[in-house]
């Protein structure tokens, strides 16, 4: 039995894209096209060099960052709106809408074939949750534009990506849920994160039993700039587990009591859940050893049926455009430990079932 494993998402982009993005001032000015194609190209050749049995394109086309990519430059935004609570998004703010009705000016599904052509195994494919986006809506509400109506709007926008992904062959699509963790700190009630869940649910019961199979959320249970934060697993775990999706993906390697919230996981999951653990830390240029994961993933597997059990990377390696905390072949070699480390601890549990 080989554990499955799956990379997060975003890896560092070549220093020439990063820099010609600067100089253009515009992430989608034609001129950068050659490089784009290079960058993912090069993506994932390396990813096959890892052995990685799924891998993504790096979200190496993402303008700016995972969070805002689908809504840079909408005509009906101003600038001044909710500020991004990452270090790593060093004072980024979201816009904020000033009319309807909410369209995307860009959909993760746009560049995913040209993607699929240099792939030679699945390609997953990760996209904004609907909760994030929910916070372009001003507090104040719009003049002749009710939240009710941007709901929809978003809910629509939201469905219509994901399921264009699903429809050229994505082998999966994670939805990025970076906001949990957020919710928590801003409202200990539980209330905020409650009503993120919600929303989130509402729009995955627009899908079929059979396309919700092929859905995961990454929950990030980092803080600013990608360090560890207080987390409080006991309010998380249970409300995450509400979504209506099979595979989670939840960075918890940096977390001092793993132990704890691998049973709250064991406590809180269903039937089919397949919990996909991180085993690496981008936070952390230090590089982990194959025999670190190895011991991670037993770890976990005394507590989440291997059947059940998966691995993964706390979190992308550069959830922002210009992000080098790691380099990009350090992100590459943290993957190669991840896959090495994942290889052998299937060795021993399938042993074990001997």
């Amino acid at each position: 039995m080989l554990l499955p494993t799956e990379p997060i998402g975003s890896i560092p982009r070549p220093r020439a894209l990063i820099d010609a993005i600067n100089v253009c001032g515009n992430g989608s000015d034609p001129s950068l096209e050659p490089l784009y194609d290079a960058a993912v190209r090069d993506t994932i050749e390396c990813f096959a060099a890892t052995r990685s049995p799924v891998i993504s394109d790096g979200e190496q086309r993402k303008v700016r960052n995972f969070w805002t990519y689908s809504i840079e430059g909408l005509p009906n935004t101003l600038p001044d709106g909710f500020k991004i609570p990452l270090a790593a998004a060093r004072g980024r703010r979201m816009p904020r809408l000033t009319g309807g009705p909410f369209r995307y000016s860009e959909s993760a599904d746009q560049h995913l074939g040209h993607a699929l052509s240099f792939a030679r195994v699945p390609l997953k494919q990760a996209v904004i949750s609907p909760s994030a986006m929910s916070l372009v809506y001003p507090d104040e509400g719009i003049a002749g534009y009710s939240r009710e109506a941007f709901i929809e709007d978003l809910l629509h926008e939201h469905v219509r990506e994901v399921r264009s992904c699903l429809d050229k062959r994505a082998y999966k699509v994670q939805i990025d849920f970076v906001e949990a963790n957020l919710a928590l700190r801003l409202d200990r009630s539980g209330v905020l994160l409650a009503g993120f869940v919600d929303l989130n649910n509402l729009a995955l019961s627009r899908f079929s039993d059979g396309e919700r199979e092929h859905l995961g959320v990454h929950a990030c249970c980092l803080g600013n700039g990608l360090a560890v934060q207080p987390v409080d697993f006991a309010a998380l775990i249970p409300n995450l587990f509400q979504l209506n999706v099979c595979s989670f993906y939840l960075g918890i390697s940096q977390q001092v009591d793993r132990p704890a919230i691998l049973k709250l996981i064991r406590q809180h999951m269903k039937p089919d859940h397949r919990i996909f653990i991180g085993v690496t830390a981008p936070g952390d240029a230090r590089i982990e050893t194959a025999e670190e994961v190895r011991d991670r993933v037993l770890e976990a597997a005394r507590y989440i049926p291997p059947e059940q059990l998966g691995t993964t990377d706390d979190c992308g390696f550069a959830p922002f455009f210009d992000d080098q905390a790691i380099s990009r072949d350090g992100a590459f070699a943290k993957i190669r430990a991840r896959i090495q480390g994942t290889e052998l601890a299937s060795a021993i549990l399938a042993a074990r079932d001997h």
